[in-house]
């Protein structure tokens, strides 16, 4: 029997004040565990994202073979496959994530044998042709159900393509660079805007070797790739949302220890430092490519000013947009969203649930088919969030809920344990009340 909805109470609060360490990055928690589980020899990772996002990446690389072992709660050990994958006699679940299904499809079109992969119900609604129309150039054998999962792959080699990505989309891009990756010859990703790179990042750190230019990247096949150890650096995608409810208090101040600073995920910083927010980034520092630092952020007296986000912008903010969107009556200016309809095919369509939840806690927005106007200036009232299932909406409610009149609940507030399971945990002790 299906499980009933949980519901959470978030309260207001009187300010956000003290220090965290957050779990491991999700991509890039995403990128090693398929990594290691496909590399040869024994990795080891500190700080592995705990979000059941991540636990699907290394339940179905289990499936095909790699051996994983959880040590304490402190570490996960992965045995690779040393490149050559055991086919699975049942289906690989990848639950929620499409990082999952996207990316374990580069790896595994041109391993030998048949795979399926099926996700619940609301990957299975996910858009699955833009890795079908590369994969296939390259000669892959891929059968969709109308676009989405289940997904077939009867493994075969393939052949190196130059492939122009028609969305901007980290996921496809490492699923054409992990096929490359095992094809003779040269397989290169062009995009218009530059994704998050974390995947070219742990390619390298895994021993592999890639050639980017400003709007490219190539990978030669066939390579190997050997077993690292690597502490994974705190999520900056998780990290948003106590960014944004500090925010949101004039006299707060924040600590944020140990956070992934990848330049290519981070521009939420500097969006917020055009709120007005005060950020300042130290001990900064490269570990795996990757870069990590200690973020502080308070925010002003005055509270914050107005910004726009739109083009290039929205692409690299897309995780990020909901928050900012959920915080923007409480500015002064007001916060506009464009080229962002990429939101209207992530876990829900999130265009539609920030306008429904914005204006269910009575704040007046206007809705467009790439995004939002949130005018400033606004009062809130506690409401009953429809989280839709989305983790991220379920967690950028919340931290409206701190500036709003009264009590607000978060229905489906479970959903937030797809990326951070300790998200209430740790709201609840940074918000003074």
């Amino acid at each position: 029997m299906p499980t009933q909805p949980e519901e959470r109470i978030v309260r207001p609060a009187r300010n956000v004040h003290g220090s965290l360490r957050l779990p491991g990055d999700k991509s890039i928690s995403h990128r090693y565990g398929m990594l290691a589980a496909f590399a040869e020899g024994v990795s080891r990772f500190t700080n592995f994202s705990t979000g059941a996002d991540c636990a699907s990446t290394l339940s179905c690389m289990e499936s095909l073979g790699a051996k994983i072992n959880r040590i304490n709660n402190e570490a996960v050990e992965i045995t690779g496959v040393a490149g050559c994958v055991t086919p699975s006699n049942h289906s690989l679940d990848c639950g929620n994530s499409g990082s999952t299904m996207r990316m374990v499809s580069g790896l595994l079109a041109p391993q030998q044998g048949d795979f399926t992969l099926v996700g619940d119900a609301s990957l299975s609604r996910r858009p699955m042709e833009r890795i079908r129309k590369p994969l296939e150039a390259m000669g892959a054998r891929f059968t969709l159900t109308d676009g989405h999962a289940p997904l077939m792959i009867h493994g075969s080699p393939l052949h190196p393509i130059d492939y122009t990505t028609p969305v901007p989309s980290a996921q496809v891009k490492t699923c054409v660079l992990l096929a490359g990756l095992q094809t003779t010859g040269t397989t290169t990703v062009r995009e218009a805007v530059r994704t998050r790179d974390h995947s070219e990042l742990a390619l390298r750190a895994f021993g592999a070797t890639l050639t980017r230019t400003i709007d490219s990247v190539s990978i030669s096949g066939p390579q190997s790739l050997h077993a690292i150890d690597a502490a994974v650096p705190g999520d900056i995608s998780s990290a948003a949302f106590f960014l944004c409810a500090a925010a949101l208090f004039p006299g707060s101040a924040l600590l944020l220890d140990s956070l992934g600073l990848n330049p290519t995920r981070a521009t939420l910083l500097d969006v917020l430092t055009a709120l007005g927010a005060h950020i300042a980034v130290l001990n900064l520092e490269e570990k795996n490519a990757e870069l990590v630092g200690t973020v502080q952020i308070s925010s002003p007296p005055e509270g914050l000013g107005s910004t726009a986000v739109s083009g290039a912008l929205a692409a690299q903010l897309i995780d990020e947009l909901p928050v900012l969107a959920a915080i923007a009556p409480y500015t002064s200016g007001g916060i506009r969203i464009r080229d962002a309809k990429e939101l209207r095919v992530k876990e829900s369509d999130r265009i539609d649930l920030i306008v429904k939840n914005l204006r269910a806690m009575g704040a007046e927005v206007a809705e467009f088919e790439d995004g939002v106007d949130v005018p400033g200036g606004q009062t809130l009232h506690g409401a009953a969030i429809d989280s839709g299932g989305d983790h991220r909406i379920a967690m950028a409610f919340s931290v409206a809920a701190l500036r709003a009149n009264g009590e607000t609940v978060i229905k489906g507030s479970e959903s937030a344990a797809i990326s951070f399971p300790e998200f209430f945990n740790l709201l609840d002790l940074v918000a003074e009340r």
